[in-house]
């Protein structure tokens, strides 16, 4: 499983003229599933994204969390995370999952935040073509990966 977490001041998903998902600060996640990532990957991931410390502190440093701010989380599903653009002009996508086993990760994912914070937890919309407008905070951009434990 890939995510790649932006801080952000705000952030919002259109899908065909309309607002889907939108938050004030907090995190933006691009999120791709693997053919071979499970609930654990799954688990293991949102509990990295809520307890990471990338919100400024009253001195200034990255010690608080999304969860320590009351931030907001995005979820947008992005199967591109898994592209592969090294060999010719054409990336191929042959290390993301198929739709029917990334979309109930996807929505999972979704779900777990929900169950298991208090933030404001809103999302893109799988499978469509979106528009996705953010003001990044610093900026703050991280990659973060858990490889499946049956590839490891």
């Amino acid at each position: 499983m890939r995510v790649l977490l932006q801080r952000v001041r705000r952030a919002s998903v259109t899908v065909d003229g309309a607002v889907t998902g939108s938050i004030e600060a907090g995190l933006l996640l691009f999120v791709g599933v693997a053919p071979g990532d499970t609930e654990k990957e799954l688990v293991w991931m949102c509990n990295k994204i809520l307890s990471l410390r990338v919100f400024r502190d009253d001195e200034g440093k990255m010690n608080r969390s999304v969860l320590d701010v009351g931030g907001g989380l995005l979820v947008v599903s992005q199967f591109t995370l898994y592209g592969d653009a090294s060999r010719g002009t054409r990336p191929g996508y042959s290390g993301a999952a198929p739709p029917s086993h990334a979309e109930p990760m996807y929505e999972a994912m979704i779900d777990y935040f929900r169950k298991n914070s208090p933030l404001d937890v809103q999302s893109g919309v799988f499978g469509a073509m979106m528009d996705v407008d953010l003001l990044n905070d610093g900026p703050v951009t991280l990659w973060i990966e858990r490889e499946a434990e049956s590839k490891a």
